[in-house]
Parts: structure tokens; C-alpha cells; sequence
């Protein structure tokens, strides 16, 4: 469980909501605390300044028993702990509680130390300092005490009643002393709801973040593991439905595209290989039955002279020689479809070997009523190639058109001519640094042809690119996101000498360049961001190939579109027993060798078309 990256990350998003979460629960509920403490403060020193003045008049007036009541009433209040009026010697000459009057107070008693710190009084004591938290000693609940030094005034040390000497500058204080057991617990209620605020909130975020990752994250992973499991026992039928369009769905149609190709490669190695042991087969097939064959059709030729007068036996040897002639056509094909003999090519032009073709089987074709229509270019060059193959790939197509005809007749037109197709591309086999290390990746392949290996890197981390070594194709494979406004480098993954070009920027985008030596034929740029497909490539370019385009059309009864894929298959037919199926086979063994092309197009009861193309 703790391998998974699932709960890794939401481990990490959790215990970074605890921190986040739980340090702004603390910091909020103690700005709460000092908030209210304040509020309170200010109260208790306005309600200090409220009594003072109200007992001034009877102090003036030496009324002590006015000061009394008054002190007396206002003590009755509840949220007050004390009411104390002492002198500066520390004697309580007045107090809510009738048992404190007349006591002396510890000067270097903790709540009295602020000010007789210097075994006197200060004349001063800023507002801030007034203040003081203790706890009673009847219970454990906190007390804010506030003090008021009463001030030595002109009319005091001037009245009649009780002057004091002009000298002394503090005569006493007023001791105000509130308790807080509200307020404390108001606090405490704070604390409790931010404590269950943060466990609320930190566990829905971790349910949510939990619920994405294991749909978003868990869940595409899993599906690659099991992907990746499935084609690791050898099955290539099994491709990822589901994908989404960030990193991970990227990720699955890659592997879906891998697998695809992996699939292609192994149907190609299957094919070839087929096609290699069906040639072994045919060869020794062929070899051994050929003379059993010559045998019987020599013996049944020789009884079908001797036994004119007896037609029905002579029935019977015809059946014999026709189907014996017919397994030696079918030995004849193996031979043909399994014969890997190098061809002989020579200098050719392609009308004359299509007319000794025609030659061939004029006869046929005129007794199936089949029309030619030729549309030769009396200008066609010259061709290297093997005569007698080429005389029978066309041998074998206009075999094929007339079988496809009616006995009512049809056509078969053929059409030669110079073929100019746009390549637009150019195939780069090596590539090196500047350091003339190699960069050709022929272990990775983009559609068969090997690629160009550069590392990337930037700020954070470093990747592989890929680029498609076939100009103009733009099939590029980038393993890292590159980023437009942050600094990169494109690196050879050999020494990490730089390929981006210097002074050089792209013409569409206004980015980087990048700059591959190709040993003794130039240089390749490109747009080093890849959000555009501008290329240069300082190396000559294949822009267009020139071809001999042989076309056979006829107006036979066509190929259903389910067995178009097969047709070049060894074996396969729609003649039933009139044909082989090794024809087209052969056809396409000897079409290949020449390094040509052979496409073909139908639709039912319309007919056939064949185009071979020959490179010059």
C-alpha cells in the first residue's frame, strides 16, 4: 500500500492540509484570544476611570462613607472580583469586601512588583502596564486586575480637610479586579470549534483529493499495469478504452499505438515467415510430385492415341490428361511462387514486353470475345529490369481480367506512362554532435525508419526527443513538455555538447534553433519548441521520383471488398478449381524484387484495376 502512488500522494496533500490547516486554525484562535482580552482590557480600564471620577468629589471632600456606597454598589456587580482603593503604603483603605480594609499588601508581590521594582513607587506607569492576569486562590479561574494610580492635585494638597504635602505625587491607587471565567470560556469554546473546523476541513479535502486521485491518477495507473501485464504474457489484443486528455491519457495512446505497431510488426514477421516456409513446402512439393505427373500425363497421352475406336475409354483418358495437365500448371506455380532466383535485369522498354504478353494469350482473350484498348506513351525510357519475370506478371493480370470476363465479352484496357510522384521527403541515415558523436537512434524507430536522439533539459528535470529523421513527416516523439517562457537546452546524449544554434531564431515562432550536423552533406535546423513545423534541411532532398505506371483495367465481375487484403495471399482464389491462388503471389514476389509498387481497386460487377509502378 505504501508503494502506491496514489496513497503517496494523498499522504503528502494530507499531512500538507494538517500543517496549512491546523497553523491557520492556531493563528486564528489566538488573534481571537488577544482580541477579546483587549476588548475586556479596554472595558475594565474605562470602568476604572468611570469610578475614579465618580469618587473624586467625595475624596476632595473627605466623605468617606459616600466613597464607601459607592464602592459598595458598584462592587455588587457580579463580573467583579475586587473593588480596592489603597494608599501609597499599601494599605486598603477601601474595598467592596469589608474583611480587606485596613490589610497590608506585599510590595514585592508578583502583581505589585511592575511598580515598586526600585523600592518606590513610579510617579508614571503607561496604559499597557496598568493591566495584570492571576488567578484567584478560591479557585482556578483567571482575574484581570486594573490599576489606577490616584494622582496628588493642587486642590487636593491645598484643601483644608486633609492636605497632603505638594511633594508626594502619587497618594494612592484604585485597584479594579474582574474575573474572566466567561470570557475564558468563550475561548475555550473558540478552541473546540476550530479544532473540530480543522478536522472537518482536513478531512474533506483529504476525501476529495483521495476521490481525484484514485480517478484521475489510481485509476489510469492501474489500467496501465494491467495493460502492460497482459501484452508482457504475449497478448496484443489488449488496447486501454478509457483515456483522458492529460498526461496519462497521453501516456495510454502511446501505449495503444505501441501495441498497434507491435502488432503490425509481429503480423509482418508472421507473414514473412508463412511466406518462407510455404516456399520451402512448395519447392519440395513441387520437386516431388513433378515427376509422377510427367509420368501419367506421357502414359495417358500414349492411351488416348491407342484407343480412338473406343470412345467411351477415350472419355475417361481425356478426364485424366485434363486434370493431370491441370496438376502440373499448379506444380508449375509453386515452382514459380517458390523459386527466389536473383532476375537478371537488363535495359527494357515495357510496351514490347506488354505486347509479347498480349501475344501469348491472344488466343484466349479472343475467344472470350475481350477487347484491348492500348494506351501506350510512345515516348516511354528504357527500364532496368528481368524481361521474362515482368512478361509474366503481365502473363498472369490478363489471365486473371479474362478469367474475371463473361463468355459475352468485355474489355481489358492497359495504359503505360511516365509517373512523377511528389515525395516531399528526404531520409537522414547519420546525424552527429559537433563532436561527432553519433545521434542516429536505430534501436528507436518512427514508422521503420530510424531516428535522430537529442536530451532536453531544463530548470527542473531533463527528458529524450526523438526527432522523425524523414523530412516534411513531422512524426516527432517529445518524452517532456517544453515550456514557451522558460529557459532549455537540447543536449547530444553522448558529451551534452549544445545543438541550439547561436544568432539564429525560428522565421514563424521567433524561438530557438536547432542545428544537427550531417557528416559531409550540411546541416538540419528546425524549430527547437515544436509548436511549428518549419524546417531547413542543407541536404538534397528525394522532392520527386520518377516511375513507369503500367495500368490493367478490365470490366470483369470485381473483387468483394472482403477479400481485397487477401488476394496476394498464396493459395487464395475465387476460381474454385480453375485456379491455384499462386498467381497474384507471384505476381507480388517479382514486383517487389524490382523495388516496384502493385495497388489494386475494385467494385463488384463493375471491374478491376491493377497499377504497377516501376522506379527509373
Amino acid at each position: 500500500m505504501f508503494r502506491k502512488i496514489g496513497f503517496k500522494l494523498i499522504f503528502i496533500v494530507g499531512v500538507t492540509a494538517i500543517v496549512i490547516i491546523g497553523g491557520y486554525t492556531y493563528l486564528n484562535l489566538k488573534s481571537e484570544t488577544n482580541i477579546l482580552l483587549s476588548e475586556v482590557e479596554r472595558h475594565a480600564l474605562e470602568l476604572s476611570d468611570a469610578i475614579k471620577n465618580s469618587t473624586r468629589h467625595g475624596m476632595m471632600l473627605n466623605q468617606r462613607e459616600m466613597i464607601h456606597d459607592i464602592i459598595n454598589t458598584i462592587g455588587k456587580d457580579p463580573a467583579i472580583y475586587a473593588l480596592r482603593v489603597f494608599n501609597k503604603d499599601g494599605e486598603i483603605i477601601y474595598s467592596n469586601r469589608h474583611e480587606d480594609i485596613g490589610k497590608m499588601l506585599d510590595k514585592y508581590a508578583e502583581s505589585c512588583y511592575a511598580c515598586h521594582a526600585a523600592n518606590k513607587p513610579l510617579e508614571k506607569l503607561a496604559i499597557n502596564d496598568r493591566t495584570r492576569i492571576y488567578r484567584s486562590e478560591q479557585d482556578s479561574s483567571r482575574i484581570l486586575g486594573v490599576i489606577n494610580p490616584i494622582y496628588n492635585e493642587k486642590s487636593c494638597y491645598e484643601a483644608d480637610c486633609h492636605a497632603h504635602p505638594s511633594s508626594a505625587k502619587v497618594l494612592g491607587v484604585l485597584d479594579v479586579s474582574i474575573h474572566l471565567k466567561e470570557i475564558d470560556e468563550k475561548i475555550h469554546n473558540n478552541e473546540i470549534q476550530g479544532l473540530i473546523f480543522a478536522l472537518i476541513a482536513v478531512s474533506a479535502i483529504g476525501f476529495i483529493i483521495a476521490l481525484f486521485i484514485k480517478r484521475w491518477v489510481d485509476k489510469p495507473v492501474k489500467e496501465l499495469v494491467n495493460a502492460t501485464n497482459q501484452v508482457g504474457l504475449g497478448n496484443l489484443n489488449y488496447f486501454i478504452k478509457e483515456t483522458t486528455k492529460d498526461e496519462l491519457g497521453t501516456l495510454a495512446q502511446s501505449f495503444n499505438n505501441m501495441i498497434k505497431k507491435l502488432k503490425e510488426m509481429q503480423m509482418q514477421v508472421f507473414q514473412s515467415e508463412k511466406m518462407a516456409s510455404l516456399g520451402q513446402l512448395a519447392a519440395g512439393v513441387a520437386h516431388e510430385i513433378n515427376n509422377p505427373l510427367t509420368g501419367v500425363l506421357t502414359y495417358s497421352s500414349y492411351l488416348l492415341k491407342r484407343t480412338q475406336n473406343n470412345p467411351e475409354l477415350q472419355e475417361d483418358l481425356k478426364v485424366i490428361v485434363r486434370e493431370t495437365m491441370r496438376s502440373r500448371e499448379i506444380v508449375r506455380g509453386l515452382l514459380d511462387f517458390a523459386r527466389q532466383s536473383t532476375p537478371k535485369k537488363t535495359k527494357i522498354n515495357i510496351n514490347e514486353i506488354i505486347d509479347r504478353a498480349l501475344s501469348v494469350v491472344n488466343n484466349q482473350l479472343r475467344l472470350n470475345n475481350v477487347i484491348i484498348e492500348k494506351n501506350y506513351d510512345d515516348k516511354l525510357p528504357s527500364i532496368t529490369a528481368d524481361a521474362n519475370q515482368m512478361q509474366q506478371v503481365f502473363i498472369n493480370l490478363l489471365v486473371n481480367a479474362n478469367d474475371s470476363i463473361s463468355k459475352d465479352g468485355g474489355k481489358i484496357f492497359i495504359k503505360t506512362s511516365v509517373a512523377t510522384l511528389s515525395q516531399g521527403i528526404a531520409n537522414v541515415k547519420s546525424a552527429v554532435c559537433e563532436k561527432n558523436h553519433n545521434l542516429i537512434e536505430n534501436d528507436y524507430k518512427i514508422e521503420g525508419f530510424p531516428s535522430i536522439k537529442l536530451k532536453v533539459r531544463n530548470a527542473k528535470n531533463e527528458g529524450i526527443i526523438h526527432l522523425d529523421a524523414v523530412y516534411g513527416r513531422h512524426k516527432d516523439d517529445i518524452q517532456i513538455k517544453i515550456e514557451k517562457e522558460k529557459p532549455y537546452n537540447l543536449l547530444c546524449p553522448v558529451c551534452e555538447t549544445t545543438l541550439i544554434a547561436k544568432n539564429e531564431k525560428c522565421p514563424k515562432c521567433g524561438g530557438p534553433v536547432y542545428k544537427i550536423k550531417i557528416p559531409n552533406n550540411g546541416y538540419i535546423k528546425g524549430c527547437a519548441q515544436f509548436n511549428d513545423d518549419w524546417q531547413k534541411w542543407d541536404i538534397p532532398l528525394e522532392s520527386e521520383k520518377n516511375f513507369i505506371e503500367i495500368t490493367v483495367k478490365d470490366t470483369g465481375c470485381g473483387i468483394p471488398k472482403e477479400n481485397l487484403n487477401k488476394i496476394f495471399d498464396p493459395f487464395f482464389t475465387t476460381k474454385g478449381q480453375k485456379g491455384t491462388g499462386l498467381g497474384l503471389s507471384v505476381i507480388w514476389g517479382i514486383i517487389e524484387i524490382h523495388n516496384g509498387t502493385i495497388n489494386v481497386e475494385s467494385e463488384v460487377g463493375k471491374g478491376t484495376t491493377f497499377t504497377i509502378r516501376l522506379p527509373l
